[in-house]
């Protein structure tokens, strides 16, 4: 715990420094963090009351009023009691305080660009992904606004793919190594010659990294296979593994097979539970031993 908590703290450091948010003034301006943070808020709206502004920013109530003080007598926000509580009193920017804070926001944002300017397309989305778990992980409530796109591959991420089945099967089931080598097999073929138009395979993408995958590939020429469904731990919940089912499936009707099979495992429910309501049904089964253990293998099917 000692190290992580030293970790943490590092990064603050770093991240604070990078921004320049520990310079007397913001953005090359003569404001605080503090006091641009506030105008951010009172941005938002056109009047905003005192107390849940506090409340929003977790402030002091002495600290705050005096920064409305020093933003009242720069002429960048008006304070007034309230019309529906006389105890209560009001803040707003002024013309010139919107002014003022639309200046900061626009060097903000031309900031955080520059900074993005200098990673690739790939290195762009493991940034947002990374970003997203630090606040999905610290955020008091689930925010309930987590952005959700399916897409193709991006280069790199049939190892992606090869890794996150080899490493959940192994921390989830207790799956050995030889599944992983499994999966391997199956994105080698796929990348060493596909054909698009009868194939396909899918990432799920939330805040900007991968979190679920998915495969359509031929059996025969009448017939489908969907392979390597995954949703990673902290993105389940959110009906990922529906949607790359259903992708999956009218892709397939579209490519003009006429049925489409899985090969699963009965340890597997969450993934056979997502089958079921798709209109999968079991085909057969048997027993078997693989990837060190004793299981029932199922096979699947639907008609397209």
């Amino acid at each position: 715990m000692d190290d992580l908590v030293a970790e943490v703290r590092e990064f603050n450091r770093f991240y604070t420094g990078l921004l320049g948010l520990l310079q007397e003034g913001l953005l090359r301006s003569q404001y605080t963090l503090s006091e641009v943070r506030v105008m951010f808020e009172l941005a938002q709206r056109d009047s905003t009351e005192v107390a849940d502004l506090r409340r929003t920013l977790d402030l002091d109530a002495g600290y705050l009023s005096r920064m409305l003080a020093q933003l009242d007598a720069d002429g960048l926000v008006t304070r007034q009691r309230s019309a529906g509580d006389a105890r209560r009193q009001t803040a707003a920017l002024t013309d010139r305080g919107r002014k003022v804070f639309a200046e900061l926001d626009d060097r903000a944002s031309e900031q955080v660009r520059e900074l993005l300017a200098r990673l690739t397309e790939t290195d762009q989305r493991r940034l947002a992904g990374a970003m997203a778990t630090i606040k999905s992980l610290l955020a008091p409530e689930p925010s309930g606004d987590r952005m959700v796109v399916l897409r193709g591959l991006l280069p790199g991420e049939a190892g992606w793919i090869v890794q996150r089945h080899g490493a959940l099967y192994a921390q989830e089931y207790g799956w050995d190594e030889t599944f992983e080598a499994m999966v391997a097999r199956i994105m080698a073929d796929y990348g060493a010659g596909h054909d698009p138009r009868r194939e396909a395979a899918w990432i799920a993408e939330v805040d900007g990294a991968p979190a679920g995958c998915i495969m359509c590939v031929r059996d025969d020429d009448t017939t489908a296979r969907l392979r390597v469904l995954l949703v990673e731990p902290a993105a389940r919940g959110m009906g990922i593994g529906t949607r790359l089912v259903e992708e999956c499936l009218r892709f397939a009707k579209r490519a003009g097979y006429r049925r489409i099979v899985l090969l699963t495992y009965d340890v597997l429910a969450d993934a056979r539970r997502i089958y079921q309501r798709a209109g999968f049904q079991v085909a057969s089964e048997e027993k078997t031993h693989a990837y060190g253990h004793d299981l029932v293998e199922q096979v699947w099917s639907r008609a397209l």
